[in-house]
């Protein structure tokens, strides 16, 4: 299937806060309990037909979470064009390295839309992070979005990356009428 979009997105977040399992959930549907620890990079990609027809491909690349990867990051941020920062609703702790990980990427890639996501929604009677405080985190980060999903349940998984995929093709077609206008107003 060729396609009309292609977008790559980043899967950010510090170690165990579900990255993997959030990434295989959706290019597969089904979940993984305990994945393999990412080393490095993991490279992960889907093809979804939009109800307008268009066909998106987006490139999902999964970082490895621990500080030993963060390395790597500068270089694959480059031609990105929207991030996820995961944290894990049950961890406090999952939420304090965000600023590190943004400043990497706004360096590299530029003012691209970073959604803010709580992973873990399932373990809500575990809940340490308000998604009230989750909130103003994403606020105070520039986050176009926060949203809490499951990717043991399903939940909010698909609207996730569907919410993306919207917002990346508005901008795109936005982009691209500015360039027409730009090159219309240059003819004589």
């Amino acid at each position: 299937m060729s396609t009309d979009f292609t977008f790559k997105l980043l899967m950010l977040g510090d170690a165990s806060v579900g990255k993997t399992s959030l990434t295989h959930r959706y290019i597969t549907g089904v979940f993984i309990d305990s994945p393999r620890l990412t080393i490095g990079v993991d490279f992960f990609s889907k093809k979804v037909r939009l109800p307008n027809g268009k066909k998106v491909k987006l490139q999902i690349w999964d970082f490895g979470g621990e500080g030993r990867f963060r390395f790597l990051l500068p270089t694959y941020s480059k031609g990105s064009n929207a991030a996820l920062f995961l944290y894990d609703i049950t961890s406090e702790k999952s939420l304090e390295s965000i600023g590190a990980w943004l400043e990497i990427v706004r360096k590299n890639a530029g003012n691209i839309p970073i959604f803010l996501v709580g992973s873990k929604s399932d373990l809500e009677p575990y809940r340490k992070v308000s998604a009230e405080y989750a909130q103003e985190v994403a606020d105070r980060n520039s986050c176009i979005c926060h949203i809490e999903l499951s990717s043991k349940t399903g939940e909010n998984v698909e609207e996730s990356f569907k919410l993306i995929t919207e917002l990346l093709i508005e901008e795109s077609n936005r982009l691209f009428k500015e360039f027409l206008e730009m090159q219309e107003s240059k003819e004589p």
